[in-house]
């Protein structure tokens, strides 16, 4: 077994793209794991913008009988659950869900990144779908909503991981900020320089409040999106202890997920980064996002 492989041993990815979903998908949530398995993996969350994915993994239980890889799901807070439904994300939690994804398709910042770009609008409206509404954090008094403070207080009740999904700058420090402030510590801002876009310093800033910055593969595969030079410099800035890698992958027409991790994991070590820092971005960090220590 070469460096790479030993090093997925035990690898969480927070954000597996597999399906069902009404976007096309190149894997079901059992093909994920049993991939994972494979190559030794803990654990995978698999996420859809639509729908809760709880009760996509709950009904394929037989499927993923014997595998070594624990799967989870969650919700997504977008205009197609209701929004800030803290009625289903109790229903979610309770269920075993792991993840809170605020905002994601139906953040301001996403749909006014997709406003640019028909190509984008109409990969997010697949099967003809209705267009997302948008999904503020905010009330008209410029505060925030009070159910957001509802749906921290439940993800923290259940110990689960709150993500700022797609959420803009401002809206990603406010509900860091609010998290943090009521003693939750598991908190994710996800690829902050794609579509989000939240400055370096800023993120740095939350980091320091206790949120983890995530990271994703696809983008970074065969640079697909960015260089590799860019995520080491996210490394850099905001150090490994702060760093989280997941897939973002599982579509029609990408990489798989494990075979993705292989390839930027190896040009990560070539670069010079640590199997001990690695270990920390794909391993303990995002185990502990979603207790698992």
């Amino acid at each position: 077994m070469g460096a790479v492989e030993k090093l997925l041993v035990g690898a969480v990815d927070l954000h597996c793209h597999s399906g069902p979903s009404p976007m096309p998908r190149r894997i079901t949530h059992a093909e994920a794991a049993r991939q994972a398995s494979e190559a030794g993996f803990r654990a995978i969350v698999v996420k859809c913008h639509y729908h809760d994915t709880v009760t996509d993994v709950l009904s394929m239980a037989p499927l993923l009988e014997g595998l070594n890889t624990e799967v989870f799901g969650g919700i997504a807070l977008n205009s197609q659950v209701g929004g800030l439904n803290r009625h289903a994300v109790d229903r979610s939690l309770k269920m075993g869900g792991r993840v809170i994804w605020f905002p994601t398709i139906s953040s301001t910042a996403h749909l006014c990144h997709a406003a640019h770009d028909e190509e984008v609008q109409k990969h997010f409206q697949p099967r003809g779908m209705m267009q997302s509404e948008e999904i503020s954090i905010f009330g008209d008094d410029g505060d925030l909503r009070p159910e957001v403070g509802q749906i921290i207080a439940q993800a923290k009740e259940a110990g689960a991981l709150i993500s700022t999904g797609h959420l803009g700058p401002e809206a990603a420090r406010a509900l860091v900020e609010a998290a943090a402030s009521a003693g939750h510590d598991r908190l994710v801002l996800s690829h902050p320089n794609y579509v989000v876009d939240v400055e370096r310093e800023q993120a740095r800033e939350l980091a320091g409040l206790g949120a983890v910055i995530e990271h994703e593969i696809a983008m970074y595969h065969n640079d697909k999106i960015f260089p590799l030079s860019v995520l080491l410099d996210w490394i850099d800035l905001i150090g490994p202890e702060h760093t989280s890698l997941g897939s973002d992958l599982g579509q029609v027409g990408n990489p798989l997920p494990v075979e993705a991790y292989i390839q930027v994991i190896g040009r990560l070590l070539d670069s010079g980064i640590s199997e001990k820092d690695i270990g920390l971005m794909i391993r303990d960090n995002p185990a502990r996002l979603i207790g698992l220590d």
